[in-house]
């Protein structure tokens, strides 16, 4: 694999190429420092005030150059504007357009001069992560803790970039004063959401946007979507985003999420009632529950491999199937036949689209709308989650049409066939198949004046990521000498091929997101058996409280994405959450004293939200660690996540029915074990990482 060092060669305008980073003498350096210390012992803080002062005279060369172009975009800007003035007393349309040209030379310029602080920041960061992995120094903490606050600090200049941001902004402000506004006297600075359709403007604040990232709420959001992105993307123009993207194609996707969702959660108020109406245990409710998702396990990979040719299709297949699985499972019923019952929902199992869902949100929905997508993708797993249990608590009627049965247990069926039937229609006659790679590529483009190696490289904070969530130039790269080989940034092509991409991060990762998954659906899947047993409760009151836990998955984001990521790092904020997720599986034991609601219901809440803070953060931890090449393709990071998620729900629904035949007076503390183990090796395998990386 190519070096990180001709990488960052390669992607160097070639006239700025004496301003640069240079990455490949500050390796160099660290060689030295790791021969010198074979043969005596060096002295830590000459070796840290050495590289130190490298680093600072490789900052300053940077920053000089960046405040000179700067200035000289500032004073193309002045002289522009009083051509500007001139027009406005003296109109000119041939001149207003050769006027809005100039502007966008100066615009495009700019992303040449954004580019380049993408570029240093990344080497920055990277030779940062190598001298901590090397050496076992904190040398990061240390760097940007005297540097980034220090008066004269010109780390500063890159870290908040506050220069290039007026040079955004006006440019973006005469762009808006050119563009026909059909009379109107508002500017940008009266309605700051008035759009601006100019790909440069777009392009400059993309550029922006994730140069200054700040962890929020929407980003939180987004990231828990795993919608993974490309270390290094491909270029990709904005006509072709826009040839791709259709709002209401983009709604139907959520649509679909929304409605699986509610599908999977509506029947566990009632599947225990079900299961003994059939004549059989109330704790066959877990394999009823589960065999929804042991079909996903096989239908994720086959959703994920029909997106790679359509989107389209494999929906009104999903719509097809999981109307039928629903009906099945209505009808269970009257036939009297659990085997039905369970071949309704693997059918609804095998209808799972969250791939194509996924998928589509990553391929179709330009940049600049794939946060906000990312987010309603969350939102709407999260509201149909909530809403599930409380339609169920809803249905409580009983009776019959002809000879079909219409009560509690048959009704969730019945409405949600109804739903996927209403849906398939609204979906044959709006959603809008995007346009392929093969077809984008006979597409005339217009020539820009700027290279193609603006858009290539993803622009990313300087130190944002953290040493540890990213694999080391060691393991990643190969020395500076070797050629990369064909299939070096290609896709996985098996779940072998992915599996073998995982660093022992990433492993620990999912590990942790195994352990959640399974924690969490041990607590729903069992509810009603258990509150059943223990507090008599009805299917209401089960439907009550699982749409309340339901209901906190978007306000606990809001706090965490809002709050919290802002004030601790991930990883404090990851070890946390695995701790009260130990301590709410710990209070939900029922040992010596009589088991109480409060405690049920207190020890379970601490459980989901914690899990919840747990599975935003690993998710975002998750996206970053994880190899470009699977970004893309049939076994991508998202699938993998998928799986590892799926198979701890089929595990957890399975433990459920096993200890269902050592009784339910047992079944508490029994399911629990498990969590509780699986959850003390995530915390140990968190230490491990953690101190390895450190």
């Amino acid at each position: 694999m190519v070096s990180f060092g001709k990488k960052l060669k390669g992607r160097q305008i070639q006239e700025w190429q004496g301003y640069y980073i240079n990455y490949k003498l500050m390796k160099r350096k660290l060689k030295q420092y790791a021969n010198q210390s074979q043969v005596v012992v060096l002295d830590r803080r000459f070796v840290l005030k050495d590289f130190s002062r490298m680093l600072d005279n490789q900052i300053e060369t940077i920053v000089l150059f960046l405040l000179e172009q700067q200035g000289a975009l500032a004073s193309r800007i002045s002289e522009l504007n009083e051509q500007k003035d001139f027009l406005q007393e003296v109109p000119d349309i041939s001149k207003i357009d050769e006027l809005r040209e100039a502007y966008q030379a100066v615009g495009r310029d700019l992303l040449k001069l954004l580019y380049f602080v993408e570029i240093n920041a990344i080497g920055l960061r990277k030779i940062l992560k190598k001298f901590d992995k090397r050496f076992g120094y904190k040398f990061t903490d240390y760097y940007v803790k005297t540097r980034a606050n220090h008066p004269y600090s010109q780390l500063q200049q890159v870290f908040k970039h506050v220069g290039l941001g007026a040079v955004v902004g006006a440019i973006s402000r005469n762009l808006a004063d050119l563009q026909d506004r059909q009379g109107s006297y508002l500017s940008i600075y009266d309605q700051p959401a008035l759009p601006l359709q100019d790909p440069v403007v777009d392009s400059m604040q993309a550029a922006v946007d994730r140069l200054s990232h700040s962890t929020n709420f929407l980003n939180f959001l987004a990231q828990h979507a795993l919608i993974m992105q490309e270390e290094l993307p491909a270029p990709v123009e904005e006509g072709v985003d826009d040839q791709r993207y259709h709002f209401m194609s983009l709604l139907l996707n959520l649509a679909n999420t929304f409605l699986y969702m509610v599908n999977t959660y509506i029947i566990v108020p009632t599947a225990d009632d079900y299961s003994m109406s059939l004549g059989a245990a109330a704790t066959v409710c877990g394999i009823v529950i589960g065999a929804m998702a042991v079909a996903q396990i096989f239908s994720s990979v086959y959703f994920s491999a029909w997106s790679n040719r359509s989107y389209f299709r494999p929906l009104i297949f999903s719509s097809i199937v999981l109307f039928i699985g629903n009906v099945m499972y209505a009808l269970a019923y009257d036939l009297n036949s659990i085997p039905v019952l369970l071949i309704g929902r693997l059918f609804c199992g095998f209808g799972s689209a969250r791939a194509v869902n996924r998928r589509y949100i990553s391929d179709c929905v330009p940049l600049k709308y794939r946060m906000q997508a990312s987010a309603g993708f969350v939102s709407a797993s999260a509201l149909g989650m909530a809403c599930g249990p409380a339609v169920a608590g809803l249905l409580q009627m009983n009776f019959k049409i002809y000879k079909i049965t219409v009560n509690k247990e048959t009704l969730p069926g019945w409405l949600m066939a109804i739903a996927w039937l209403i849906y398939l229609v609204w979906l044959w006659f709006s959603f809008k198949e995007p346009v392929r790679d093969t077809e984008i590529k006979n597409v005339p483009q217009e020539s820009k004046a700027e290279p193609d190696s603006l858009e290539r490289g993803i622009v990313e904070p300087l130190l944002l990521k953290s040493p540890e969530n990213q694999q080391d130039e060691d393991e990643q790269e190969g020395d500076e000498s070797e050629e990369a080989p064909e299939d070096s940034h290609k896709p996985a092509n098996s779940i072998v091929a992915a599996y073998r991409l995982l660093t022992p991060s990433v492993k620990v990762q999912l590990l942790i997101y195994f352990m959640l998954k399974y924690a969490m659906e041990i607590l729903l899947s069992e509810s009603s058996v258990i509150t059943t047993y223990y507090f008599s409760w009805s299917t209401g009151h089960v439907a009550v409280f699982l749409a309340c836990l339901g209901l906190t998955v978007l306000p606990v984001n809001l706090v965490v994405g809002s709050y919290i990521t802002n004030m601790f790092e991930d990883r404090q904020i990851l070890l946390a959450s695995e701790i009260m997720v130990c301590v709410g599986i710990l209070m939900s034991f029922n040992v010596i004293i009589p088991y109480s609601v409060p405690q049920y219901v207190c020890s379970g809440l601490l459980l989901f939200v914690s899990a919840e803070v747990l599975e935003g953060v690993n998710l975002s931890l998750l996206s970053r660690v994880m190899s470009s090449r699977l970004s893309r393709g049939t076994y991508n990071g998202g699938l993998l996540s998928t799986e590892a998620g799926t198979i701890a729900r089929v595990i957890a629904d399975a433990t459920i029915t096993l200890a269902g035949y050592l009784g339910e007076s047992m079944l508490l503390n029994i399911t629990l074990l498990p969590s509780l183990f699986i959850c003390i090796v995530s915390i140990l395998a968190t230490f491990w990482t953690y101190n390895s990386l450190y």
